[in-house]
Order: structure tokens, then C-alpha cells, then sequence
């Protein structure tokens, strides 16, 4: 990470299923496949949706885990996935590797009682790599694949805008 990624920009796609990091020049510097909320998009709080708008990366947690880390109530579980650990907990939505955790900046829309995205936990996090990307999965969160969510989380930093759309 460096001080040009205050500059930075992520844009997620919900028609595309697609997350892009542009620079400050608005130039495409990545561009990853994604997975979004499975009931499609929708900022009430419960509805398992992913919330549209301008958000930004509030808070990022996993910098020093290992690629697979499992992640429950935002702390490492000491667990790493892997085949077996997934036949022996079939339920679990699987939050790996990185958490960018968003918070909304539109009162009334994305931000306050009833739709407020932070208090959702929303993330972009990793998930396990044998889930589908550019299909709409998951309980509302943004899910990547495991070496893009390390990627993007190495270039970004707290602050960074974030626009779903």
C-alpha cells in the first residue's frame, strides 16, 4: 500500500458482477470477477441484498492472515479452509483471507436506521475459491476470490470510495 491509493476508486458492477480499481485518472488498474447478493440489490436491513451507492472502505481486517484464513465475527478463527473443513461445516458462509468492511455515506439510503450498510456488515471479502463468481450468491456481501481480495486489499486503504451500482 502507498500514499497513491488515497486517489484510488472502486467501482462494483452489479449487472457485470464486476469490481474495478480505477486511479485517480479514472484508468482501469484491475479489474476482478465478483459475486454479489443472492436476493439482488436492496439496502433493508435483513433483506440479504447488496446496497447500491456510495460507500467507502471503513475498516479492513486481515492484513497479516494467511491466504484461506477463516473469518467469524470479524476475527480469525485460527482455521484455514480447505475441502475437509467445508464437508464438516456444509452451512457456513465462508468469510476467507481479507475483510474491506463498507460503510455507506448516503443518509436515508445506505446510511442510518433500517439501511445502514455498516451495521449490516457489509464486506468485499474472500470466499472459497470453488464458489461461482460473476453470479449473484451471496447474503449480501461482495465475494471474491481469495488472491483478488489479497490483491485489492494491498492496494487500497481506509477511505477509499467505493461505488455499487
Amino acid at each position: 500500500m502507498n500514499d497513491s491509493s488515497i486517489a484510488l476508486r472502486i467501482d462494483i458492477n452489479l449487472d457485470r458482477q464486476t469490481l474495478t480499481l480505477a486511479g485517480p485518472a479514472g484508468e482501469v488498474l484491475a479489474e476482478y470477477p465478483v459475486s454479489t447478493g443472492l436476493n439482488g440489490a436492496g439496502e433493508q436491513d435483513g433483506s440479504g441484498c447488496t446496497p447500491r451507492g456510495d460507500h467507502y472502505v471503513r475498516a479492513m481486517i486481515g492484513a497479516e492472515q494467511p491466504e484461506g484464513t477463516v473469518f467469524r465475527g470479524r476475527r480469525p478463527t485460527g482455521e484455514i479452509y480447505s475441502k475437509e473443513l467445508a464437508q464438516a461445516h456444509p452451512d457456513r458462509d465462508w468469510i476467507l483471507s481479507r475483510i474491506l468492511w463498507l460503510c455507506g455515506r448516503e443518509s436515508g439510503r445506505n446510511r442510518g436506521p433500517g439501511v445502514d450498510t455498516f451495521r449490516r456488515f457489509i464486506y468485499i471479502h474472500g470466499t472459497p475459491d470453488t464458489e461461482p463468481m460473476g453470479v449473484p450468491m451471496s447474503h449480501g456481501c461482495v465475494r471474491m476470490r481469495n488472491a483478488d481480495v489479497i490483491d485489492l486489499f494491498q492496494r487500497v486503504k481506509p477511505g477509499t470510495p467505493v461505488t455499487i451500482r
